[in-house]
């Protein structure tokens, strides 16, 4: 801009000679304020400090905070502009800071990046430049900053469930409160009797022999075995919200299969598509739950049609004793599901299964929205078949005794946690 206002002055000194000393006087004077401003930026080779804090992993998903800390060295005040070069994976280009800085103070940016893939990210280099109050010349700095962080399935929803559970607080993520129905059979003691206790409880022989009311105290039944089984098929690619379903598939397994081992039962996990992939046998013992998460991370959607024969004879081999599975998949017509219903209808025979599956929440939205034309009307039938079908297919599986969740894929986690909690209350398993 100043080199510009000259061009037009000296243009104006050629019709008014008058100016021509002025100018060039001025012109001088930049110029000395260019080398002084020169000089006071570029002397020291450490005049300022960056470094950036990245978590050893992010959660997928999630919103993952990251912090740059800035020290000026400078014996005067600078302005700096921070460019962060993170991960190609974000596709963005434009994660620009600014700040200002007085001499030796430090300071700290904090931002945050939601990731939408599982696997290993690159953080490359920070790049600072330096501006004096003037803003004419500006210095490069460059922090070599790269690092290797590794994305996982949404510990941080983990966690964040982890915590309310403990505190009894999980009703502010949506999760329902569900009464407790009976009361369980597993025996724990034989016990004195107190007031209050239920009289139908009374151990007469016990009663007999200490000549006191004593009652059986019954405890609530631990270490029954809970199994995510995981589809990756095509029907999973389908995305939402930036992930897919399979995605959301993956945390939902990892926050239910961390309340399972809270709850003292033992959590398991199985994946398939065309054929069967990983399998964690139903534990609770220390490290399981990492043992999960790392199955989890390596999961990635195939594209053919998933074998629910092998599905149905790897859960015949591998899971002996009468569990809960919860099967991730999608159904999308009632045709879909009937190729598949009698190895659904194995499953259930030996073991309670629950067929969780997802909403298409862009036909609820066209559904929702008003029909202004001809095509918008043909639209909306159609999307009301698709819709139908999906009532038709919760309809299909109730008939044969088996239990459903069709849910959005945003609200997949509680929904789980929601029909796991519910069985659990009602002494299904």
């Amino acid at each position: 801009m100043a080199l510009t206002g000259f061009i037009l002055l000296f243009i104006t000194a050629y019709l008014v000679p008058a100016l021509f000393a002025p100018v060039k006087l001025a012109l001088a004077v930049l110029a000395a304020v260019l080398v002084l401003e020169a000089v006071l930026l570029f002397r020291g080779r450490s005049s300022v400090f960056a470094r950036r804090e990245v978590p050893d992993r992010l959660s997928n998903g999630d919103d993952n905070p990251l912090t740059i800390y800035l020290e000026s060295r400078y014996p005067f005040r600078v302005h700096l502009e921070v460019i962060d070069e993170i991960p190609v994976q974000f596709q963005k280009r434009d994660v620009l800071f600014q700040a200002a800085l007085n001499p030796n103070e430090t300071t700290a940016i904090r931002y945050e990046l939601r990731p939408i893939r599982r696997g290993e990210y690159g953080f490359g280099a920070l790049n600072i430049y330096v501006m004096t109050p003037l803003r004419l010349l500006k210095r490069r700095f460059q922090f070599s900053q790269d690092k290797q962080v590794a994305v996982y399935p949404s510990f941080l929803q983990m966690r964040q469930y982890e915590l309310l559970a403990i505190t009894n607080r999980l009703t502010e993520l949506g999760i329902k409160k569900v009464r407790r129905i009976g009361h369980s059979m597993e025996f724990e003691q034989v016990r004195a009797y107190t007031r209050g206790d239920d009289v139908r409880t009374i151990n007469w022989k016990a009663t007999a022999r200490r000549s006191d009311l004593m009652v059986n105290a019954f405890q609530e039944e631990k270490s029954q075995a809970v199994y995510c089984l995981i589809d990756k098929g095509r029907v999973m690619k389908s995305p939402f919200e930036g992930l897919s379903l399979l995605d959301y598939a993956i945390n939902a397994s990892l926050v239910l299969s961390n309340i399972a081992l809270l709850k003292q039962d033992r959590a398991g996990l199985m994946t398939f598509s065309e054929k069967i992939g990983q399998t964690v046998v139903a534990e609770r013992r220390p490290g399981h739950m990492q043992k999960i998460l790392e199955v989890l991370y390596r999961q990635k959607t195939r594209f053919l049609e998933s074998d629910y024969e092998a599905l149905y004879t790897s859960v015949r081999t591998h899971i002996r004793q009468r569990s809960l599975l919860l099967l991730f998949s999608n159904f999308e017509t009632v045709n879909a599901l009937h190729r598949q219903l009698p190895y659904l209808r194995r499953l259930a025979k030996d073991h309670l299964l629950i067929v969780v599956f997802f909403e298409n929440t862009e036909l609820r939205s066209l559904l929702d929205g008003p029909a202004d034309s001809t095509e918008a009307i043909y639209q909306k039938t159609i999307a009301e078949k698709f819709y139908y079908e999906k009532k038709l297919i919760v309809k299909e599986l109730q008939q044969y005794g088996i239990q459903t969740i069709l849910t959005a894929p945003q609200h997949l986690t509680a929904d789980t946690v929601n029909k796991y909690l519910e069985l659990k209350a009602r002494g299904m398993i």
